[in-house]
Formats: structure tokens, C-alpha cells, sequence
């Protein structure tokens, strides 16, 4: 069991049975940390304070408001906030921060925080239940739509006093709750008085981390310094962690810019994610000379589902025959020998790399799943395997003549070298993209969809405008990620159900409307147990896979970091990968010191 029960002080009022206060939580088992810990393990606590890294953002931003709909905000704002609890690296587990303990009762009808009373905003004024408590309302009625349906189990907030909030949950059982509201931002209600929350601003917010906004220039760069009497710096979750002294983040238009500015020595570290820039373009003086060093840091991370995403709100990809036709298209295997220097898995499960991937044929768990809803899905989420189609590194060929057979048996046909579907209309869509490195994965694509009489056409668009056409599903085709964890959750309902799928700024980018997915959806969520949740996300799996909302593409099982040489690490790197709030600036490294000349 997760907690420990015991009786506090005399009998409460009909031998009611109260859970005894603790320092974290796991959704499932025991956190790995017990009362008393000292830092993370892999944290330095002995980490050297000071220094500054520079890093960099593609974009650009024009908002410190993250929490709403509106404007780009800037990601690195999140330095400036504190959470209830925060995570480790372990399956969905969360430790004390902000709270001192945590009760919940073994139905998990609530979690009730005990606040830690040293608690500070960055103005010196206490953190209070009563902040909690208005945190929680403002983004649930006038914050971010995720917000709406990520906290749709808790029923109300109850100020018991200045220092201790309850969150009641409604009944239904969804065991993550008590981890869901442990995410919750801490802002101050006081601060925010006579500011409108809902609109994006530039003005730097008042909050509670580790480092405050020092300076920005809208789209061009962010400072934020660390904050010396920071309250909470030698907390255990805190210690050996955000150990510079300055962090600034550039903004670049965009990853090709960004990797110049890099080797030029315009800022310090940067994560690839481009296999084949990462084979041919790290090189030259700097890396021979062992300024710059590279690492593959391995990570144990769900690798979640990357792809093209087909919106279904479109009446053309309403056709699931189309869709699966479409999947045929993509040459991944001639991308991954000619584009990526071989460095990529195909992906097939929307929770890549972990036992949570449906793989085989459904098991006797899954099937008391999936039953009621023979006949209404794909007959395949009971016979066959999910693998998107491959070429084993041969000829596209066989696979587009695979495609023409499938359209051709849903009523489209060819005229003059143009596909038309049953009502006579040219099958002709629009692939949005934000990236131009992506382009050259996109276009091959493109020229095979050709091939089918399929006109399709590639928009490369600047983030700001992507984020609103994304926001709108204005959009045909788009390439995005869905990432998961160990133990999903309640973000599901964001990426897959029927009730996210109009609502502005939804996950739900395929335009899911699906009442088998909907019902997996909400067992994941209601999960006790870590096998029954298993078999569940892999039921889920198979819908999502088989539902065909997604050209798969590809992942990695590795962190590709380059930095210059003037940074230190833990011996022992977090089990998701890389982690730069546990390095710290060491003088004496080689970089450091041809930087100090």
C-alpha cells in the first residue's frame, strides 16, 4: 500500500479512520524516497553555486503568462514557479515542496496539504491555503482549456486554515487525483488583484522558484537570476539542483540559425534532436580541440507517438480507408538508411518502449476490454497486430500498389493522374509545418503521395502562427508529438476524447470522437493498481493504433547533447535523460577557462 494509516489522537467521530500525514506520494506502490531523504539521487549535493549557462529557445515569445490561451509565452517563466509537489524520475511519484505533508484516505476522496509555513513569494509575502485555493479556480475557469479538463475529478477547494487546503474529489475514482493537484502552480492571489489573468502580459510575474526574470527583450531573450535567499534552496528536492547564478535564453527563427549560433559559442548547450545533423555538422575546431563535448545520455523515457496527424474534423479524413492508404506513403525506411544515418526506431505504439505498448494480439485482459465494442471498431483491434508499413529498406513500390488497392476498393479511382474520391472531389490536403528541417522528410513524402494522384502540399509557417492555426485545427496534416509517462492519466482526456475535440487549444489535434476510446480513456484513468492500468493503456493502444489518426514516425532512445566544456554533472544521470538543473559551472574545465582569457 501507498499509506500508512493509523489512528490520530482519540477516535475521530464514528470510528472513522484517518490517513497519517506523509512526505510524498506514488500512484502506485511506494515513492522511492523515504521520510528524511536528503536530495534526489541524481543531484550533487555538493554541487558548486554560481556561474551562468546560456541557452537557447526557436521562436519567439510575447507573453510571461503561460497558464492561458493567449499570446507565445515564454517557456522559461516556468524557472520562476513552484508547485505543490514536484517529480522525481521515478513512475509517477511526487514529493513535498511547497506542502510540508500530504494526507489522503485510502478511497482517495481527497488530499488535504499541510503548507510548509517558510513558504515565500519572491516579495517576502507568505505562500497561503488561500493562494492555493485561488490558483486552482483561476486556471480551471479562465486558464489554458487543458486546465478545464485535467482537473475535471476535483469538486471544490476547502481553506481549512491559513496553512492547510483540502481538494475534494467527485466520486468515480480516478486514483491520480491527489497527483494531479500536486502539480498545481502556486501563484499569489494578492499579486494578481487588479490584473487581468486571462490576457497574455510581459510584465514579470511574482513567484515563488528558484530564479526571477532579471531582463528580456520580447522575441530576442530572457534572464532570469537566481534567487540568493530563495526559501526552499535547501530543500531535499531542491538540493544540488538550479545551481547557476544566471540562466538566459536566446530566441532563434529557427534550429539551423540556432546550431550556428552555437558553434559560434553564442550560447552553451543545446539538445538534437536531427540524427543527421547530429552525424555531420557537429565538427570542426571547437569539438577537436575538446571545447565541445557530445553525449548520448540513454533515457528510459515513453517515447509517445510522433507523426502526421490527420484531421478528422476534415471531411476527407473522415475516411479511415484513406487514412491507412495514406500511412502506406511514407518511406520511413528510406528515410531512416538516406536522411537519418540509420539512428531512428519506427514508431508503432503510442506509448513506445515501455510494457505499456499493446504489441501481438490483445491477451484474455484486454479482449474483457475491448468486447463490448466488437463491431463498432476496427475488426483488427481483435486480429492483428498494429505495425505501420514498412519496406524492409526495399522499393516504395509494393507499398503504394498495397495503397491503390485499398482506395480503389473504398470507390476512389484515377482520372488523369488525379485521385477522386466517391463523391468526384480530388483528394488534395495541406501539410502544416513550423520546421523546416522537416521539409526534407515532408517532400519525398509528398512526391509518393504523387504518385498516388494525391496533391499535396507542404506550408512551412512561423511559430506563432502555427501555434494559432494548431490551436484552431485550422489545419489539414501537421507533424506533432504526443509524449507520455510511465503511469497515464488523466491527461488522456486532453490528447483522445470526444468532449476535448472542439474545444479551442484541445490535444485532442486528430479530432478523436470515438466512444470506445472515450471508455478506455476513463478506465485508464480510474486505474488502482499498476497491472490492471497495463492491460488498460494497452487496450487503449490498440484503438488509437487501429483508429489510423497518425502517419507514424520515428524515436530514439538517446538524449543528444552537445555543450561546451565548462560545465560539471552527477555521476548518475535521471532515468528520463538529460537534466541540466543538476549541472553546474565548473571554472576549471577547459571551455571555462579559454571563456575567463
Amino acid at each position: 500500500m501507498l499509506l500508512t494509516f493509523a489512528l490520530l489522537g482519540a477516535a475521530p467521530a464514528f470510528g472513522q479512520i484517518l490517513p497519517l500525514p506523509v512526505h510524498g506520494l506514488a500512484l502506485h506502490g511506494e515513492p522511492e524516497h523515504k521520510p528524511g531523504f536528503s536530495h534526489f539521487r541524481y543531484a550533487s549535493p555538493n554541487a558548486r553555486k554560481g556561474g551562468d549557462i546560456r541557452l537557447h529557445r526557436i521562436g519567439t515569445f510575447d507573453s510571461f503568462n503561460p497558464f492561458v490561451l493567449r499570446g507565445m509565452p515564454s517557456l522559461s517563466v516556468g524557472y520562476t514557479y513552484e508547485t505543490l509537489m514536484v517529480p522525481s524520475d521515478e513512475p509517477l511519484s511526487r514529493y513535498c515542496l511547497v506542502c510540508e505533508t500530504v494526507q489522503v484516505p485510502e478511497d482517495r476522496s481527497w488530499a488535504e496539504f499541510v503548507l510548509r509555513q517558510e513558504a515565500r513569494f519572491h516579495d517576502g509575502s507568505p505562500v497561503t491555503a488561500t493562494d492555493i485555493e485561488w490558483t486552482f479556480n483561476t486556471l480551471r475557469d479562465k486558464g489554458h482549456p487543458f486546465f478545464r479538463s485535467y482537473f475535471a475529478g476535483v469538486a471544490r477547494v476547502e481553506v481549512r486554515d491559513p496553512h492547510r487546503v483540502r481538494f475534494v474529489f467527485h466520486s468515480g475514482g480516478n486514483p491520480d487525483l491527489p497527483l494531479i493537484v500536486g502539480d498545481l502552480p502556486v501563484l499569489s492571489r494578492a499579486w494578481w488583484t487588479g490584473r487581468r489573468f486571462d490576457r497574455a502580459s510581459l510584465e514579470p510575474p511574482l513567484g515563488s522558484g528558484p530564479y526571477r526574470i532579471e531582463a528580456y527583450e520580447p522575441g530576442r531573450f530572457v534572464v532570469l537570476s537566481r534567487v540568493e535567499d530563495h526559501w526552499s534552496k535547501d530543500h531535499p528536492v531542491n538540493r544540488g539542483r538550479w545551481n547557476f547564478h544566471r540562466v538566459r535564453f536566446d530566441y532563434f527563427r529557427d534550429t539551423t540559425a540556432a546550431l550556428e549560433a552555437f558553434k559560434a559559442g553564442y550560447y552553451d548547450l543545446r539538445l538534437e534532436d536531427r540524427a543527421l545533423a547530429w552525424a555531420t555538422q557537429y565538427s570542426g575546431e571547437p569539438f577537436a580541440s575538446g571545447l565541445i563535448k557530445k553525449a548520448a545520455i540513454p533515457e528510459d523515457r515513453v517515447s509517445g507517438m510522433q507523426g502526421y496527424v490527420m484531421n478528422t474534423r476534415r471531411p476527407l479524413f473522415s475516411d479511415r480507408t484513406l487514412r491507412l492508404a495514406l500511412t502506406y506513403a511514407f518511406d520511413f525506411d528510406w528515410s531512416n538508411r538516406t536522411l537519418f544515418h540509420g539512428a531512428y526506431e519506427r514508431t508503432r505504439s503510442y506509448f513506445n518502449n515501455h510494457e505499456l505498448a499493446a504489441t501481438g494480439l490483445p491477451w484474455q485482459g484486454e479482449l474483457e476490454l475491448l468486447e463490448p465494442f466488437r463491431g463498432i471498431v476496427p475488426d483488427e483491434v481483435f486480429s492483428a497486430e498494429y505495425n505501420p508499413p514498412g519496406n524492409a529498406g526495399e522499393s516504395i513500390r509494393e507499398n503504394l500498389t498495397t495503397a491503390r488497392r485499398l482506395l480503389a476498393a473504398a470507390g476512389y479511382r484515377v482520372e488523369g493522374q488525379r485521385l477522386l474520391a466517391p463523391d468526384n472531389t480530388p483528394v488534395s490536403f495541406e501539410i502544416l509545418l513550423n520546421d523546416p528541417q522537416l521539409e526534407r522528410v515532408t517532400l519525398p513524402y509528398v512526391e509518393n503521395l504523387r504518385r498516388l494522384g494525391i496533391e499535396a502540399r507542404v506550408r512551412t509557417v512561423d511559430t506563432a502562427q502555427y501555434t494559432h492555426r494548431l490551436h484552431t485545427f485550422d489545419f489539414d496534416m501537421t507533424a506533432a508529438l504526443f509524449g507520455q509517462s510511465q503511469a497515464p492519466g488523466s491527461e488522456q482526456r486532453g490528447y483522445w476524447s470526444s468532449a476535448e475535440a472542439d474545444h479551442p487549444g484541445s490535444r485532442n489535434l486528430a479530432g478523436i470522437r470515438d466512444p470506445a476510446v472515450d471508455a478506455l480513456v476513463e478506465l485508464v484513468i480510474q486505474s488502482r493498481d499498476r497491472e490492471t492500468l497495463v492491460t488498460r493503456v494497452r487496450a487503449l493502444d490498440r484503438l488509437l493504433q487501429w483508429g489510423i489518426y497518425v502517419v507514424p514516425h520515428w524515436h530514439s532512445k538517446v538524449d543528444r547533447v552537445a555543450y561546451w566544456d565548462r560545465f560539471a554533472q552527477p555521476a548518475t544521470s535521471p532515468r528520463y535523460g538529460f537534466d541540466p538543473t543538476t549541472w553546474w559551472y565548473d571554472p576549471d574545465r577547459p571551455a571555462a577557462r579559454e571563456l575567463s582569457r
